[in-house]
C-alpha cells in the first residue's frame, strides 16, 4: 500500500513538473513559382518569397519565484530542393538561443537576430527576404549582420506599455582572420542596441550595430522607421545608412511603403527605396531605385496565397538583381506566385 502510494505521489510529483513546462514545434513553409530577370530569365519553383521557410523548437520551464527558463532552436529549409538552408557547417542557422526570464527583462546566450537585423527582419515593420529592398541592397541589416553567433542579449523589462529594448554584445572569438594576429579574437564582434515603440497606431524604432570586421576595420550601421496606421491604409518611412571604415562614401537607404486591407483577408503593399552608394565609393554612379508590390490573401488564419513583384533600376556601377546576376547598369526585376503555411 505504501509503495502504490508512493508511486502514485512520483506520478502526481512529474505530472506537476511537465505541467510547468512546454515545449513547441513549429514552422513555415512557403514556395512559389517566380521569374526572374537578369542577365537571363529564369523561370522556376523557388522557397522563402514571402517567409523564410523553417521548422523549431521552442520551450519554458517556469522555475518559481517569477523566473522562466527559455530556449528556442530554429532552422531555416528549402522548399524546392529540400535543404538546409543553412548549409553543411551549421542545422540550426536561424537561431540558437537559451535564456532566462523574470521581473529583471530577459537574458539570452547563442544565436540571434542582430540589433538591426531584429527590426529588418520583421515584415509587419520592414522586410529581408529575397523581393524587399534591404535585402537586394545587400545592407549590413538585410545582409551582412543579419544574425550573429555567440550572442549575449540582454532584453530590457517593459515599463511603459508598447515600449521595448534591448542591448546585446557578440564576442564572436576566432570568427575570422589569421590565428596570432593581434586583437585576431575581437574580429566579427559587435555591439549594438535597439528601442522600439507602438501604441494607438503609431509605431517607430532605432537600430545600431558596430562590428569588428577585421583588425583595422569596423563596420557601422544604423536603422530606422516610423509608421502610422490610419486604418484604411498604414504609411511608413524607413532609413538605413552603413559604413565600413576605410571606404570613401556610406551605403544608405531611404524607402517609403503603404500597407492597405481590402476586407479581413487581403492586403496590398507598396514600396519605393532610394540606394545610394551602394558600393561605397565615389563615383555617382552607384546608386538604384527598388520598387516593389505585394499582395497577400489569407486562405485560413494559417495559409495564404501570394504574389510579388520587384524592380531594380540599377545607375551604371550597379548590378543589384532579384536572384539572378544581372551585369552593370542593367534592369533587374522578379515575379512570384505563391503559398505559404504556418504551423
Amino acid at each position: 500500500m505504501k509503495k502504490t502510494l508512493l508511486a502514485l505521489a512520483a506520478i502526481a510529483a512529474s505530472s506537476a513538473a511537465f505541467a510547468q513546462s512546454s515545449v513547441t514545434l513549429y514552422g513555415v513553409v512557403d514556395a512559389s513559382l517566380e521569374s526572374v530577370k537578369g542577365d537571363d530569365t529564369v523561370t522556376r519553383v523557388s522557397s522563402d518569397n514571402l517567409a523564410s521557410s523553417r521548422f523549431g523548437l521552442k520551450g519554458t520551464e517556469n522555475l518559481g519565484n517569477g523566473l522562466k527558463a527559455n530556449f528556442v532552436l530554429e532552422s531555416n529549409m528549402k522548399m524546392d530542393t529540400g535543404a538546409n538552408g543553412g548549409g553543411s557547417t551549421r542545422f540550426f542557422d536561424r537561431a540558437a538561443w537559451v535564456g532566462v526570464a523574470g521581473g529583471f527583462g530577459e537574458l539570452r546566450l547563442g544565436r540571434q537576430d542582430t540589433s538591426i537585423g531584429l527590426l529588418a527582419g520583421n515584415s509587419s515593420i520592414l522586410g529581408a527576404q529575397g523581393y524587399d529592398d534591404l535585402k537586394i541592397a545587400k545592407t549590413f541589416s538585410g545582409d551582412g549582420y543579419r544574425r550573429t553567433d555567440n550572442a549575449i542579449t540582454y532584453i530590457l523589462p517593459k515599463f511603459v506599455d508598447g515600449l521595448s529594448a534591448q542591448v546585446q554584445y557578440s564576442t564572436a572569438a576566432g570568427s575570422s582572420g589569421t590565428v596570432g594576429t593581434e586583437n585576431n579574437d575581437k574580429i566579427g564582434s559587435h555591439y549594438g542596441l535597439n528601442v522600439q515603440y507602438a501604441a494607438s497606431g503609431f509605431s517607430a524604432g532605432l537600430g545600431y550595430i558596430q562590428a569588428k570586421n577585421s583588425n583595422t576595420v569596423d563596420d557601422t550601421g544604423l536603422l530606422a522607421y516610423l509608421g502610422y496606421d490610419f486604418g484604411v491604409a498604414k504609411l511608413s518611412g524607413y532609413f538605413e545608412q552603413d559604413k565600413r571604415d576605410g571606404m570613401a562614401e556610406k551605403l544608405q537607404v531611404l524607402g517609403a511603403r503603404v500597407d492597405v486591407p481590402f476586407g479581413k483577408d487581403f492586403k496590398l503593399q507598396a514600396s519605393v527605396a532610394q540606394v545610394k552608394d551602394q558600393e561605397m565609393t565615389a563615383n555617382n554612379e552607384d546608386d538604384a531605385t527598388i520598387i516593389a508590390l505585394k499582395g497577400v490573401y489569407a486562405l485560413s488564419k494559417r495559409t495564404s496565397v501570394y504574389a510579388l513583384f520587384t524592380n531594380v533600376k540599377n545607375d551604371d556601377q550597379v548590378k543589384l538583381n532579384v536572384g539572378q546576376s544581372v551585369a552593370d547598369g542593367k534592369t533587374a526585376r522578379g515575379f512570384a506566385i505563391g503559398l505559404s503555411h504556418k504551423f
